[in-house]
């Protein structure tokens, strides 16, 4: 996200920036904390960890692929009284055809009334790839892991596991953050981080926030993103900017299915799903 303030908005806000910027640094530390009191450090880390759960979201990534979903963003600023001064929102479809290629259809045409920062076409790659994140096996040797040790995330006991990419690459995006995995079967139900690189230079200045991405049971065996969001300041270097991020993944339907988001893990279904799934008809 880009800086996008008239000079009177700017004078006002240098004049304010001292007297806040303590509580703005407060801000971003305390929702950069991934980790609770709860941790606890395990003796030695589950075998090849990150393989297994690049293992486990490659399965998940192609289920996701034979459902439809519908995928709702609201970006919103704040002053430095902390009121709303705009806001963006857009409501898509997401389906996958036959051979995987994504297709988005505009559900509710993107409200803009943005008036202190302006999205980037990096945010809105973020918001497809990098926010609901899935670290399969195409990517997984991308990434280097660190284990942290377990935790109860979500009535879930979890393995949590650090990730960072090993290199930032030109023109590509990443994720940077937590992973909490779920010791029985390896899944990540949350992920917390950023999407990296910050784009901090002296011709340009495009900064992303810190988020937390939430997954739920879908039809008692996949683990997919219901929710991302985000709170935080970024400090751009004449003012620091207070954003809100909500993305919701809705509605989840397998081709000719209906779906059902589960809490905590499910009884067996009664009849197994169908082998073949029905594509979508055009």
């Amino acid at each position: 996200m880009r800086a996008a303030m008239n000079r009177a908005t700017h004078e006002h806000t240098k004049v304010m920036k001292n007297g806040r910027f303590v509580r703005n640094i407060a801000l971003i530390v305390a929702s950069g904390l991934p980790f609770s009191a709860s941790l606890l450090r395990a003796a030695d880390p589950p075998h090849d960890l990150l393989k297994k759960i690049a293992e486990r979201e490659t399965e998940f990534a192609r289920a996701r692929e034979n459902y439809t979903y519908r995928q709702s963003v609201t970006i919103q600023e704040f002053n430095d009284h902390g009121a709303i001064t705009g806001e963006f929102h857009e409501v898509r479809d997401v389906t996958f055809s036959p051979s995987l290629v994504r297709y988005e259809q505009v559900v509710e045409s993107s409200r803009n009334t943005l008036t202190r920062i302006k999205l980037t076409p990096e945010d809105f790659a973020d918001i497809r790839n990098v926010d609901p994140f899935l670290l399969t096996t195409d990517k997984v040797g991308l990434y280097d892991g660190q284990y942290k040790g377990e935790e109860k995330m979500d009535g879930e006991q979890c393995f949590v596991e650090s990730v960072r990419p090993k290199q930032i690459l030109s023109g590509q995006r990443f994720f940077e953050g937590t992973l909490w995995v779920r010791e029985s079967d390896f899944a990540v139900v949350r992920s917390e981080g950023q999407a990296v690189p910050q784009i901090d230079t002296l011709a340009e200045q495009n900064l992303f926030p810190h988020f937390t991405t939430i997954r739920r049971q879908i039809d008692g065996q996949w683990y997919f993103p219901i929710e991302t969001y985000a709170d935080d300041t970024l400090f751009f270097r004449s003012w620091p900017q207070r954003i809100r991020i909500v993305i919701r993944y809705l509605d989840y339907k397998k081709f000719g299915t209906a779906s059902t988001i589960t809490f905590g893990t499910p009884p067996p279904p009664a009849n197994p799903p169908p082998a073949n799934p029905q594509p979508i008809k055009k």
